[in-house]
This record gives structure tokens, C-alpha cells and sequence, in this order.
């Protein structure tokens, strides 16, 4: 393989004000044919779609489960249950660890060590309810829970007393809470995404029965202000409803947020007709510490930000933050008497667990732990890129990305071995704190070598000037 061959350092071109991908060096087994989604049209109407695309689906786990048997009448006296469950775990956890060393396809810190929170794990800890008002039931974190939005309350610059926020289940939870707040908000509103957003997105507008216009984007996978702009002047009689990506699901794109607030007030629509939702699952923790980024803040006129717990920050189960302004939340929030609290949250019960977790690791961590964090990633994402180039694979890169995306592995083994995120003839690998130079260069090599048996004779790599760029494209006709 080559070892990294040398690009020339070059600008990051941006043509009529939108942001493209940075080509520079970093400077400090089923398969179901599925109909593609449905296309929405300018009026919000979907229409089907005319191709169709085969979708690689995951093994049956059914084939695979651990059954649950009733325990023998003399289990207590001889123990074969415990040593089986015993044996069943070991196992378990020998395919964890295995499993972990090839994970590079999905935004997960695995750089985390939880060790000191052992003796919390006795407790059944829940949240239920409004996270500032305590409930009847007393073993809950809420103490932990205010501490740790207070702290992204500062990250994003809202006065303690008008923000409203607590901590969810997962990312999609923080979307679906910030979209229905917007919907709350605007009864006649319509929802703009991009067609890059997270699916979640999509599945809220289902939900909640909302108009939904899907917006274009760029190569790079930002959202399209021009198409927007057009979407916007058709429906000016309704409010918007926005969901901004701080890092689209696959691309990794940043949406200009300044861009697409003053493409609102273009077309007319003043701050009292507009909400905007910022989905920051992964890099709405990295964007505040990179000095090149669009700055996500309370400050402008947005509704909610958003971000996962289980991404950057590394918790060991699937959580996020979701914030608000406070005068937005009174529509959704209601009395209790049963939890003697009130609630304007979506699921009610929450983990009480994940606050703790998150609260022990901004304290470890804090802003400069973050930094340096994000500084880690965003270079050794330019390495991986780099070598991807130098070995004469087709890749790509966003300037603000840690999201590494190339040419779709032909080999489906090849993929879930490595867990790969894919999706048409792309992939990507998301690199995190926990992703180091050896390991990139692990996956680099077996990718070189398991290449060399895909592409023989006339069987050339694909064309994916469309997907990154004709200058990302290595195929025969753009290399």
C-alpha cells in the first residue's frame, strides 16, 4: 500500500458562498429490493419514486438468540444454571471485545472508563419527569441531570433561567422533542429538512402528521440554500419548521446555520415565523471547538439544539441532551399528581444512570479535554483520507468532518467485519477519540489487500464522482 501520498495543499473552495469539501492536508445476509423513500415535492406532496435499490440487510439475530429456559427443580444445590448463564456471558464478552477492536463504521466513543460508577449500578435510578421539579419517587439524579444541562446551557450560550432541557434516551428522542416543540409552536407549520438528515427526522413528520418538504444539498452533503430558498417562497403563507444538521448522518456535513437563517428573513419570514431545530447528534459537542465552525448559539434565533450522549462523550448506554427556550416548553408541560412533578418530556421514565455518566465525564474531561479530543479526530480523519488518496481509492472529506467517506467495499463480509455504515455505493468510517493511527492503518490494509481480488481484469472501481466530487474520484474516467 502506499504510504500516503502527498497532496498538495489547497484552499477550501467555496463557490457562491456554500461550503465544499476540503481537499487539503490538516494543518495544527438477506438482500430485499426496498423502494427508494418517497420523493416530497415543492407542495410537500410525496411522490414515488421511479428507481429502486437493493438494501443489504443485517443476519436473522433469531438464528443466533440465548433462549431463556426454566430453571431444574435441583439448580440451587448444583449451580449448572449459574455456571451456564456464567459460561454464556464469558462468551458474550469475548465477542464484545472482538467486536470492538473493527468498529469504525458508526459514531461511537469507546474510549471511556466507568470503573468508579460500580457501586451506583445496585440502584434503580429513575428520572421521571420534568428534570427541575422532584417527583415522589426518591432515587433519582436530577442533581446530576441540572448540572450537566446547566453546562451545555453555557456551551450554548442561553441564561439558566430561559432555557428548558433534559436528558433523553438516545439522539432520535432529542429530535423528536425538538421537531414536536416546533410543531407545538406552529400548529400550520411546515418542516424543512435536507434529504441528508437523519431518518428520525422523517419519522417525526410521520408521527406527528406534519407537511414535510425535503430540501436538496450539495456534494458535500449540506443542505441547498438556493432549493431552499425556492421551497420557502412556495409555501410563504405557512410558518417554517427547519431541522439543521450539525453533521449529517453520512457525509458529516455542517449546515451554514447563519446561511439558512438569513435565507429565512430573505423570503420573509420574520423571527416570529420561523423555528429552527439544530440536530447536533455527533458534532454538536465538536463544532464549539473547532475555530473554523459556524457557531451554534441561543443567541441567533433558534429553538432547540440537540446532541447524543453515547457518541462524542462516550457513554457506556444510548442517551442525549435536548435543550429549549423555557417560554417554548409551557405548551407541552402538565401537571402530574400521580408524580406530584410535571413532565413535557416524550418518554416519562428516563435513565437515571446516564446523567451520572455524563456528569463524571465533563468533569474529568471539561472544555480542554474536549478540544483536544476534537483536535485528535479531525487529524487523524485527514490522515485516513490522505492514505485513501495515496492508495488510489476514491474518498472524501468535509473541512469540519471527522466522517471519512469512500468507495463502497464490494464485499458485504468485508463490511460487517469492519461495521461499516453504507449506503448506495459509499461508505463511511467515523473516527472518534478511540480510533487510533494503528488501527486506521489495520483497517487501510486489509482494505488495499481484499481490493486487489475485487478489481481484476476488467472489473474496475466505481464511478462515485456524483456521491464525492469528481475531484475525490479515483475511477477510470476522473483519476
Amino acid at each position: 500500500m502506499a504510504g500516503g501520498a502527498e497532496i498538495k495543499a489547497a484552499a477550501s473552495p467555496n463557490v457562491n458562498g456554500k461550503a465544499e469539501t476540503w481537499n487539503g492536508n490538516f494543518d495544527p445476509t438477506a438482500i430485499e429490493v426496498e423502494p427508494l423513500p418517497p420523493v416530497v415535492s415543492k407542495q410537500g406532496v410525496e411522490e414515488p419514486s421511479e428507481k429502486s435499490r437493493e438494501i443489504v440487510l443485517g443476519r436473522n439475530v433469531h438464528t443466533t438468540c440465548h433462549s431463556i429456559t426454566e430453571p431444574e427443580v435441583n439448580d440451587e444445590q448444583t449451580g449448572d444454571k449459574e455456571a451456564q448463564m456464567a459460561g454464556v456471558l464469558a462468551r458474550y464478552r469475548k465477542s464484545l471485545m472482538e467486536r470492538t477492536k473493527h468498529h469504525l463504521g458508526y459514531p461511537y466513543n469507546l474510549d471511556f472508563d466507568y470503573g468508579a460508577l460500580a457501586q451506583l449500578q445496585h440502584f434503580s435510578i429513575n428520572n421521571l419527569g420534568d428534570p427541575f421539579i422532584e417527583s415522589n419517587y426518591g432515587v433519582h439524579s436530577r442533581q446530576f441531570e441540572v448540572g450537566v444541562l446547566d453546562w451545555f446551557a453555557r456551551l450554548w450560550e442561553i441564561e439558566e433561567n430561559n432555557y428548558w432541557g433534559y436528558i433523553t434516551n438516545c439522539g432520535t428522542e432529542g429530535n423528536l422533542h425538538g421537531i414536536l416543540v416546533g410543531r407545538e409552536v406552529f400548529l400550520d407549520g411546515i418542516l424543512y429538512a435536507s434529504r441528508e438528515s437523519h431518518y428520525s427526522v422523517f419519522k417525526a413528520a410521520r408521527m406527528y402528521r406534519m407537511e414535510c418538504v425535503k430540501v436538496d444539498t450539495l456534494i458535500s452533503g449540506e443542505i441547498d440554500c438556493d432549493d431552499l430558498r425556492v421551497k420557502l417562497l412556495a409555501n410563504k403563507d405557512k410558518p417554517a419548521i427547519l431541522n439543521v444538521n450539525i453533521g449529517t448522518t453520512v457525509k458529516g456535513a455542517v449546515d451554514d446555520l447563519d446561511r439558512v437563517i438569513q435565507t429565512l428573513e430573505e423570503c420573509g419570514f420574520s423571527h416570529d415565523r420561523f423555528y429552527i431545530h439544530c440536530d447536533g447528534a455527533l458534532f454538536g459537542l465538536m463544532m464549539p471547538f473547532v475555530k473554523r465552525a459556524p457557531k451554534v448559539s441561543f443567541k441567533k434565533p433558534i429553538g432547540s439544539v440537540s446532541v447524543s450522549g453515547h457518541k462524542f462523550v462516550g457513554c457506556p448506554m444510548p442517551c442525549g441532551v435536548q435543550i429549549t427556550r423555557m417560554e417554548h416548553i409551557n405548551v407541552l408541560s402538565s401537571n402530574v399528581e400521580y408524580l406530584a412533578s410535571r413532565d413535557a418530556t416524550i418518554m416519562g421514565s428516563r435513565n437515571g444512570h446516564a446523567p451520572i455518566f455524563l456528569w463524571y465525564t465533563l468533569n474529568r474531561k471539561g472544555y480542554k479535554g474536549f478540544q483536544k479530543d476534537v483536535q485528535k479526530c479531525l487529524r487523524n480523519a485527514h490522515y485516513l483520507k490522505d492514505q485513501l488518496h495515496g492508495a488510489g481509492i476514491s474518498a472524501m472529506l468535509n473541512e469540519l468532518s471527522s466522517t471519512v467517506v469512500f468507495e463502497r467495499p464490494q464485499d458485504e463480509e468485508f463490511v460487517r467485519r469492519w461495521q461499516l455504515a453504507c449506503e448506495g455505493n459509499i461508505a463511511h468510517v467515523v473516527v472518534m477519540p478511540n480510533v487510533t493511527i494503528e488501527k486506521l492503518d489495520f483497517f487501510l490494509n486489509e482494505l488495499v489487500e481484499k481490493r486487489s481480488t475485487w478489481y481484476q481484469g476488467h472489473v474496475q472501481p466505481p464511478c462515485v464522482a456524483a456521491e464525492v466530487g469528481k475531484e475525490n474520484c479515483f475511477c477510470a474516467l476522473h483519476k
